[in-house]
């Protein structure tokens, strides 16, 4: 089945999609293909639906009464015919497109706002699966939606649909790489630099007219003409990502605790004093953020039981960092006068966290030679210190998988910089933290490394591994 010229990249998704419409199977089929907002689903869903003859029905935010009606109308057009059959429940709607012997699957779209609407959904649909189970019928459903705590829900614990899926495909954003490649920018510094304000989230170009930066001298033209430009839909995304989370409730504490983490608060202490709430009363909206996918937890390699909190979206860390402290300038249209402001605190805690992020996926990606083996782990930790009564934060640590009996191997530890150039001073602290390791973990051949945006001091020692932008971008060739 060809994939639509429309859709960009995408092909393993697609794969996965193809292979769940040619299962032959005599049983239903139940597929959940989830992804935060923005990531392309509806192109895929559609054009799997367009390819193999079923239907797609994309749900609104509407009563059950109207979402009932939108279905049947959805039915009549797929069946050809000119009456639309008419529901007085989803019941009676699940049990008659469960009986249309279709030859391509049911995609419903937005499933999250039916079953906001109508809780018992789920049930139904999982009744229906039961009995053509029994049956020995063919029908193949495929619930797609945005609102990740929903969607995860579905499939999870005491769900009514546990059990009965054959697929659940989580769409992604774009690896860096990838990116790079959809906005078609070749200079690695502009990629990590754009990167950083929009991630790999393809709607994003749409959204600014297929407008990119055309050098790094246009970059600061480019931030002031679509994300700082009131009419941009780009300016207002990052507050929208927020409010379609249908869990949030009271949305200020939520942007608090975001603001929270975009400004360095890792920790739920940290985020709790921000935000001036007791480090018990955020643990539902940690939750309820890290649900969305808002909100990633990051364990500490080296200390056990211990995490931070990241911002997983971007976009968002640009709105909490450089948009939300003035909003009110933005609005009125002094965003020049807002970037020139916030330039430092960009470059300090938008780009710099996130250029450590993708060095660590770098690593992730690497061949096995690059450490020495393939990694079982990959993130960052801090090694204390204690007798010269400091910590050492390891912004790379790649260990190899853990062998009961053995001590864990540490393949690489690296320090990322984006605006330093980095030297012996870099090294010598990894080499610290290889040492004071070395009592609990396996360091006998841990790799050292250097990563910078800005380039290397000359004359490091060969043992040490660098990757600069170059480096970092040279897998998209």
């Amino acid at each position: 089945m060809r994939k639509p010229e429309r859709i960009f990249a995408r092909d393993q998704e697609w794969a996965h999609l193809t292979r769940f419409a040619d299962v032959k199977a005599d049983r239903p089929q139940l597929g959940v293909i989830s992804g935060r907002r923005r990531q392309g689903k509806t192109y895929l869903v559609e054009g799997l639906a367009e390819q193999t003859g079923g239907l797609y029905f994309g749900a609104t935010q509407a009563t059950e009464t109207e979402s009932l009606a939108q279905f049947a109308a959805a039915i009549a057009a797929h069946l050809d015919s000119p009456v639309p059959p008419r529901f007085d429940s989803w019941d009676d709607a699940v049990r008659f497109f469960f009986s249309i012997d279709a030859p391509g699957p049911f995609v419903i779209d937005e499933f999250p706002y039916l079953s906001q609407v109508s809780p018992v959904l789920p049930s139904i649909l999982q009744r229906e699966i039961d009995r053509a189970t029994s049956a020995g019928r063919r029908t193949k459903v495929l619930l797609c939606g945005s609102a990740m705590s929903v969607m995860g829900g579905l499939l999870s614990g005491t769900a009514p649909l546990r059990g009965r899926a054959t697929l659940e495909l989580v769409v992604r954003p774009f690896d860096y790489l990838l990116a790079a490649q959809y906005w078609g920018v070749e200079d690695p510094g502009l990629a990590a630099l754009l990167h950083s304000v929009v991630g790999g989230t393809p709607a994003y170009r749409r959204f600014v007219n297929d407008d990119a930066p055309e050098s790094l001298e246009d970059f600061d033209d480019w931030v002031l003409r679509t994300v700082l430009s009131p009419a941009s839909p780009l300016f207002r995304e990052a507050r929208y990502l927020l409010e379609e989370e249908m869990d949030v409730r009271d949305s200020a504490l939520y942007h608090s605790v975001l603001a929270a983490v975009a400004s360095g608060n890792r920790t739920r202490g940290g985020i709790a004093n921000y935000v001036g709430r007791k480090a018990t009363d955020i643990g539902h909206q940690l939750n309820v953020l890290e649900d969305s996918g808002l909100l990633r937890r990051r364990p500490d390699l080296f200390r056990s039981g211990r995490s931070g909190y990241e911002v997983a979206e971007p976009l968002i860390v640009f709105y909490q960092v450089v948009m939300r402290p003035q909003w009110g300038l933005l609005e009125s249209g002094r965003s020049a006068t807002v970037w020139e402001a916030a330039r430092p605190r960009f470059s300090s805690q938008v780009v710099g966290p996130h250029f450590e992020q993708l060095c660590r996926e770098y690593a992730m990606s690497a061949p096995a030679e690059r450490f020495g083996e393939l990694p079982g782990e990959i993130g960052s930790g801090v090694v204390p210190d204690h007798y010269n009564r400091s910590q050492i934060e390891v912004d790379v640590a790649v260990l190899a998988p853990a062998v009961s009996g053995h001590k864990r191997k540490v393949l690489s530890l690296g320090e990322a910089k984006w605006g330093e150039v980095m030297g012996r001073r870099h090294v010598s602290r990894l080499e610290r933290a290889r040492h004071l390791l070395s009592r609990d973990y396996d360091t006998s051949e841990t790799v050292l490394a250097c990563y910078s945006g800005a380039g290397f001091e000359p004359g490091l020692d060969s043992s040490v591994l660098t990757v600069g932008l170059d480096d970092l971008y040279r897998r998209a060739n």
